[in-house]
């Protein structure tokens, strides 16, 4: 909750052109209960108060631990089927292919299943379809031929509409492990584990994927270990969970925070020889965050999906083989080096077209000749940020429009998506409740996209502008210390569902600002020696945040952003992400 009867610090219109509200007055009171009860900073407590963590339970949340949060796989229907096939095809030796979605998701999932079958000697064929020839999940085509070269297929991120290509898999067995919104029907498989069917309760739909596949394997291990057999180090893959997790913008609450939180571990250590390879190709000199997960490593796997080979992803994160690993993540460094010229383009056509639509509905959205199928879901997230509302975006080849959508917290995207496809108003479409995809005709789009308006208004969609900023409290520039950002980042990670503190500054001088690059300003806070603060505003030049913190140079201000630990040269400091900022009369 939060006090919306007057402005945060009195600002009413930033430089942005929003206004900014500040933390429920009962939030607070049990931010400094918290304080006083468990004796840690109050900005600390301010994340843990607005999460609704109580004394009692603030130990478990701060310190998450996946014995205690994991669910029981068998809680999922067709998880003890699922497990059971696959290791009769393990102990009989048996081909088995697993066919993998595009994305980071799936080539987690792809990736966890491979690295465990090599443990035990075994060889998996990966399939991922190509984006623009085959689209999104199993085709009958590329299903019929597995099944003829396979005995055992497993469909991860992907397949469960997928009736038809599934039938078409005559010979082999066919188990999906996805996490996507099911139809009311399934298809005919030997088993559909997916927390997001109809006939689940929903309780583990937040998990990803690639954490199904590690429930299933959680399963296999069971049994293994029951038949008196040894089982891989499930462990040691939690890498490749916590990473998915985050760029599937899976929200990070319960089980999740423990994935992402151990899977960090993990990955610090630059065990997985494709990880370290695509970091060190990254420039990621530092411990990795789930920031690092969503922005750094998340776009480069899935630059080969994108706009490179589909299977490049999958294939970096499963190799053991140091060679490919550089090879590979030099491929993708340079595909994500052009993914991102081409959405440039896109980004600023879908942006003014929509701007040019409007801010008041439900609905953001976008479409145009040409555009890149594999950026308009990055297209559609940068679209929703702008616009704060759910956002979709469609590029057209002649008739055929394919697109993306995403979401914000608290409305179901790929359920409405789902309904449009079922009253025939699109080809066909689906996903889960932050993202979905979508085929229609360029007939189609005009009356689908007024529908989609119509479904997401019902869920309380654009109720609420984009001038409104949301701050969690004030803070001196001389107390933000590392220090202090580590202790906030005990309530981590944040990510979807969790987002990131944000905190204000008041009147705070501003002393230096300078440019850095095309469209980043780098700016100086506060005037006494010792404390002052170093902030970072990213494509401050995109709009009119970085022209007006220029003029404003040497005044006060307030400012608004998160708190972030800049390591450089081994050197960390306290920096402030900026996000806003408005005059301080």
């Amino acid at each position: 909750m939060l006090d919306q009867s007057s402005a945060f610090l009195d600002v009413e219109s930033s430089f942005t052109g929003r206004r900014w509200l500040g933390p429920d007055a009962e939030v607070a009171r049990r931010a400094e209960a918290l304080a006083q009860e468990l004796g840690l900073p109050l900005p600390l407590c301010s994340v843990l108060a607005q999460r609704g963590v109580s004394a009692q339970d603030a130990p478990g949340f701060l310190e998450p631990q996946l014995r205690d949060l994991l669910p029981d796989p068998r809680s999922l229907k067709d998880m003890e089927k699922a497990a059971t096939r696959f290791l009769t095809a393990v102990s009989a030796r048996q081909r088995i292919a697993v066919f993998a979605d595009y994305d980071v998701d799936g080539g987690t999932s792809a990736a966890l299943l491979i690295t465990w079958l090599r443990t035990l000697g075994l060889h998996a064929t990966l399939y991922v379809p190509d984006r623009i020839d085959e689209g999104y999940g199993p085709n009958d085509a590329a299903m019929r031929a597995l099944a003829a070269d396979h005995d055992l297929i497993i469909c991860v991120d992907c397949g469960t509409l997928s009736h038809g290509p599934i039938a078409a898999a005559e010979g082999a067995d066919v188990i999906v492990l996805d996490h996507h919104l099911g139809a009311e029907t399934l298809p005919d498989a030997m088993a559909v584990v997916n927390p997001n069917r109809q006939d689940e309760s929903g309780d583990l739909g937040h998990l990803c994927a690639a954490a199904v596949v590690f429930l299933m394997l959680v399963e296999a291990g069971r049994q293994l270990r029951e038949s008196g057999a040894k089982s891989p180090d499930l462990l040691s893959m939690l890498d490749l969970v916590g990473l998915a997790t985050v760029a599937d913008v899976a929200p990070l609450t319960g089980v999740n925070r423990a994935f992402v939180r151990q899977g960090l571990k993990v990955m610090g250590q630059r065990r997985r020889i494709g990880l370290t390879a695509l970091s060190d190709v990254a420039r990621l000199d530092t411990a990795p965050t789930s920031y690092h997960l969503g922005y750094v490593l998340g776009p480069r796997i899935n630059a080969g999906g994108r706009i490179g080979a589909a299977d490049l992803g999958a294939r970096l994160l499963s190799t053991s083989d140091p060679h490919e690993a550089a090879a590979l993540s030099e491929r993708l460094e340079a595909l994500n080096s052009e993914r991102r010229d081409i959405e440039a383009a896109v980004r600023q056509a879908a942006i003014g077209q929509a701007e040019d639509r409007g801010n008041e509905g439900a609905l953001a959205w976008a479409a145009g000749d040409g555009w890149h199928p594999g950026v308009v879901g990055i297209v559609a997230s940068r679209l929703k940020e702008h616009m704060d509302r759910p956002s979709v975006v469609i590029g057209f080849d002649g008739e055929d429009g394919k697109g993306s959508g995403r979401s914000v917290p608290g409305v179901d995207l790929g359920a409405s998506i789902q309904r449009l496809a079922s009253e025939g108003l699109i080809e066909k479409g689906g996903g889960h409740k932050m993202a979905a995809g979508l085929s229609l005709s360029r007939a189609q789009l005009e009356p689908a996209m007024a529908r989609l308006e119509e479904l997401l208004a019902r869920q309380g969609a654009g109720a609420r502008g984009p001038r409104d900023l949301r701050c969690d409290g004030v803070l001196m520039p001389g107390a933000v210390t590392p220090e202090l950002i580590e202790d906030i980042e005990k309530a981590g990670p944040f990510g979807a569902s969790a987002p990131a503190p944000r905190f204000a500054l008041a009147s705070v001088p501003l002393k230096f600002a300078k440019r850095v690059g095309e469209s980043h300003l780098k700016l100086t806070l506060g005037a006494a020696p010792g404390r002052t603060l170093d902030a970072i505003v990213f494509g401050a030049f995109d709009g009119a945040l970085g022209p007006a913190l220029e003029a404003a140079q040497g005044g006060l201000i307030h400012v608004a952003g998160r708190l972030d630990l800049n390591r450089w040269q081994g050197r960390v400091t306290a920096q402030l992400r900026v996000e806003d900022a408005a005059a301080a009369d």
